[in-house]
């Protein structure tokens, strides 16, 4: 993997990450594609769509159809039909997420499977080795994820274990792939500039600031993102785990910040609930029952093109399979133009004025949430 930052506006960067499956125009946004599938889309789908790149889960392809299969059917690109770049999470956030079912020690995570009970035992050279059987291109480093809230010395509990874990899974790489450590340490600064600096001396491809999308306020959230990334490199990407909104990705790029991922926009889209250019439409909403115009009149997805808010309405409120399809496709095309749109911004060093009109598009959006 190759990192190259073309043009700064301010903090805000546009760059390109070159991989032997193909470029990554930076900033740029990850689908979720969980268990290999981005929820009701087909990988031409996320193609039409701009995606250059998925993010796809250790945890869930580990439990199932299991690693080992994936790599007897040639890997998980040739397994989902998708020829573009592959990140693959550590598992470490799916691994916290399931507190009552799991004991954390330095040597690693023992877990009962939400699936079918069984116990399993991941290590940071068992992430990196099925996550090596996946194919991927982009790997993570197997990290503790900080809970919130937490205490100062939880934290740092945490935080060295991630550490011990980061040197772990960078010697038990085997193949030449993209390793990027993740910098962890909850809500506290001094935690995070350590974790910053000490992940910073081991020669990773690129660096991750986690454990900022585990529920903490809003406040707390921006000024840790904000604070993190002046300790990051800056000629080696940065990734900003498991945020957001369309303001909130924005206000990521301001803070240096170049590839994102979110279940937001799919899941958003499963619930009815659609991001446009004046903000997020609640398509189940009685008043889209005769309206004749489309989404939005500004994008031009198919589902924009070819389908009235009335329908879309109908779609949802019948539960049609194709409501889910259709909303779905109109999101992640959403998330990838604004994606587009923001780097365009930053080249044309125009990026103060084009974020000011994102967040009055939030602004917005939190207007008709109130």
């Amino acid at each position: 993997m190759k990192f190259e930052l073309i043009r700064t506006d301010g903090k805000a960067r546009a760059g390109r990450i070159i991989t032997e499956r193909g470029v990554i125009n930076t900033p740029a946004f990850m689908p979720v594609g969980t268990a290999g599938t981005v929820k009701s889309l087909t990988p031409e789908e996320l193609v039409e769509a701009g995606t250059e790149i998925i993010l796809a889960n250790t945890y869930h392809l580990y439990l199932r159809p299991g690693y080992e299969a994936i790599r007897e059917l040639g890997g998980l690109h040739r397994f989902i039909n998708w020829n573009r770049p592959i990140l693959t999470d550590s598992g470490g956030f799916q691994v916290f997420s399931l507190t009552p079912l799991r004991k954390v020690s330095d040597d690693g995570v023992e877990f009962r499977s939400h699936i079918d009970g069984l116990t399993h035992f991941i290590t940071p050279e068992k992430s990196i080795e099925i996550q090596e059987a996946l194919d991927s291109d982009i790997m993570m480093a197997f990290d503790d994820c900080t809970g919130n809230p937490t205490h100062h010395e939880s934290a740092r509990r945490s935080m060295e274990r991630t550490h011990l874990w980061a040197e772990r899974s960078f010697q038990a790489r085997k193949v030449r792939v993209a390793l990027f450590g993740i910098v962890q340490g909850g809500a506290f600064e001094e935690l995070r500039e350590e974790s910053a600096s000490r992940l910073t001396q081991i020669d990773f491809d690129g660096f991750a600031v986690g454990g900022v999308s585990v529920g903490e306020p809003r406040e707390d959230v921006e000024r840790i993102i904000n604070f993190a990334s002046q300790f990051l490199p800056e000629v080696k990407p940065r990734y900003l785990m498991g945020l957001g909104t369309p303001g909130e990705i924005v206000r990521a790029v301001a803070a240096g910040y170049d590839i994102f991922d979110c279940v937001l926009p799919t899941r958003n889209a499963r619930n009815g609930s659609l991001f446009t250019s004046k903000g997020k439409i609640n398509i189940k909403r009685e008043e889209y029952a005769r309206d004749p115009s489309p989404l939005d009149e500004d994008c031009d997805c198919s589902t924009c093109r070819n389908y009235s808010k009335a329908y879309l309405r109908h779609l949802y409120v019948s539960g049609e399979i194709l409501s889910s399809r259709l909303n779905t496709f109109h999101n992640i095309y959403y998330y990838q133009k604004l994606m587009v749109k923001t780097r365009i911004s930053i080249l044309e060093e125009r990026f103060s004025e084009f974020s000011r009109s994102i967040m009055h598009s939030e602004n917005i959006i939190d207007s008709l949430l109130a």
